[in-house]
C-alpha cells in the first residue's frame, strides 16, 4: 500500500482456493530478482491462451473490464499457499493489487504482503462471497473500501472489522519495510550496544 490510510477500489472476485504462489507466478516467469518487470507473469497460466505469445484469455476475470483496473482481489481460503517466493507479492503490487481479502492466506505469502506494500484482510467465507455477489451485479458501483487506520471493510453500507498486528499496521501506514522500522530504532540500538560492551569488555572481537 501507499501511506493512505483509506482507499476505495474495484474487487475482483477470483473465488479459488488454495491460489499457490506458482499460479500467481509461475517459476518460468521469474528471470529476474528486481521488485520490477514481474506484472506480465502474473497469473500467466490462467491469464493468457498461449503463454509464449501473451494471447490473452477473454474468460479470465483480470483481462475483463473493469476488473482489469481492480487495485482489490476477493479470493478463497489458503491463498498464496506454496513456496515462499517473494516474487508473487511483487507481480500483483506491480500490477495494482493493494489489498486481497480472504479467509486465510499462506503465513509466508501473508509476511511478505505486508513487507511489501500490500495488506492481507482475513474475513468469513460467507462475507466474501456476498461481496462478491454485490460485485457481479455492479463491479464499478459496488466498490469496496478499505479503512486501515480503523480496520475496517466497507460495501454499500455494509462494515466489517479484521485484525492486523500493530506493527503490520504501522508498517502499512507509514509504507515502511522491516529494516527501516528497525532502523527507527537505532540510536537505542547504538546506546545498547555501547552499555553492553561497557559491561562486557570480553565481548569485544
Amino acid at each position: 500500500m501507499n501511506s493512505d490510510a483509506t482507499f476505495t477500489g474495484i474487487a475482483a472476485p477470483l473465488l479459488r482456493i488454495n491460489v499457490d504462489t506458482d499460479a500467481i507466478i509461475p517459476s518460468r516467469e521469474m528471470k529476474r530478482v528486481a521488485k520490477t518487470g514481474l506484472s506480465d507473469g502474473l497469473f500467466a497460466n490462467w491469464r493468457y491462451l498461449d503463454a509464449a505469445t501473451r494471447k490473452p484469455d477473454p474468460a479470465f476475470l483480470l483481462n475483463q473490464p473493469p476488473f482489469d483496473r481492480s487495485s482489490i482481489l476477493l479470493s478463497g481460503r489458503n491463498f498464496g499457499c506454496g513456496s515462499s517466493r517473494e516474487h508473487a507479492v511483487w507481480a500483483l503490487k506491480e500490477w495494482g493489487i493493494r489489498a486481497i481479502i480472504a479467509p486465510s492466506f499462506g503465513s509466508i505469502f501473508a509476511t511478505n504482503c505486508v513487507n511489501n506494500g500490500v495488506l492481507p484482510i482475513r474475513l468469513d467465507e460467507q462475507v466474501i462471497d456476498g461481496m462478491a455477489t454485490q460485485v457481479a451485479a455492479d463491479p464499478a458501483g459496488n466498490t469496496v473500501t478499505i479503512d486501515l487506520a480503523n480496520r475496517s471493510v466497507s460495501q454499500g453500507g455494509s462494515d466489517w472489522t479484521f485484525d492486523i498486528g500493530d506493527r503490520e499496521q504501522q508498517m502499512l501506514l507509514r509504507g515502511l519495510s522491516p529494516i527501516a522500522m528497525t532502523l527507527e530504532s537505532d540510536e537505542r540500538i547504538r546506546a545498547f550496544e555501547q552499555q553492553y560492551l561497557l559491561e562486557r569488555p570480553w565481548a569485544r572481537l
